[in-house]
């Protein structure tokens, strides 16, 4: 007879797939909102797009409020555990470099922290894989693709997540970003208009929704803007777009199975 023990594990794998595309002057980034554990579904309304927050005050210093940040959003998929700990984590760092230096953290410069603090982590990791996506400092997209022990690079388009083997073809097929390798250096970003790289992010989903229980997109319903996350029920996409402008969301509804 086979000797049983009992296991137990740290992490967790709550499932859940993340995609960015960065575009001459826009990046967009979207992730599922359902969080599960095996055939289980813990929740189907939790966001693991990460809005960083910086520190804004008047200008009679009487008070101060939390903004959004307008430069750089992570998305992270793994254990949302150990996510929620690193949000806090860069949450913190960023604030100590606003009152050091009296301006937002550049995109290139959270990639970099986000890098060093996995890296840190690397004996004991946070579970966790990164998407990092925002604005340069010339106002060009940009993305940065993780592992869990803070390797990084800088590309077109990124998926992390239970789904990005069945959505890195995909986009690897419509976008064909050039090699890292080619010299002179060639520009990572996607030639797709804004609508047509928001349009292609619902197409990879519906694709992956097929294959993935962990990723659920209905494929035949249409966007939902301007919605409140209290407001819709059920498993959701959610899709962040940066530009110029700002930033804007949209909201795809997905299936309840």
């Amino acid at each position: 007879m086979t000797k049983q023990q009992a296991n137990w594990s740290p992490y967790d794998n709550n499932g859940g797939s993340c995609v960015a595309i960065a575009g001459a002057d826009y990046c967009v980034i979207a992730a599922d909102t359902r969080m599960s554990t095996g055939y289980n579904i813990l929740t189907r309304d939790y966001s693991k797009i990460c809005k960083l927050l910086f520190y804004e005050s008047s200008l009679a210093c009487t008070f101060v409020q939390l903004v959004v940040s307008r430069k750089c959003v992570m998305a992270s998929s793994g254990f949302q555990a150990d996510v929620r700990a690193l949000q806090k984590h860069l949450a913190a760092r960023h604030l100590i470099y606003q009152h050091q230096h009296n301006k937002q953290m550049s995109c290139p410069a959270m990639a970099q922290l986000l890098s060093n603090t996995l890296y840190y982590k690397r004996f004991f990791p946070y579970y966790s894989f990164n998407v990092l996506g925002g604005l340069d400092n010339e106002g060009k997209g940009c993305v940065f693709t993780y592992d869990a022990v803070g390797s990084y690079e800088k590309v077109g388009y990124s998926s992390q997540g239970s789904g990005s083997t069945l959505i890195m073809p995909f986009l690897d097929n419509q976008l064909k970003s050039p090699s890292p390798l080619l010299l002179p250096a060639l520009d990572a970003v996607t030639p797709l208009s804004e609508p047509e790289a928001v349009d292609l992010v619902k197409t990879v989903f519906a694709s992956a929704t097929e294959r993935d229980i962990y990723t659920v997109v209905h494929p035949f319903n249409t966007a939902l803007s301007n919605f409140s996350l209290d407001v819709l029920q059920g498993d959701k996409l959610e899709i962040v777009i940066l530009n110029a402008s700002g930033i804007r969301r949209e909201y795809m509804d997905l299936r309840k199975d």
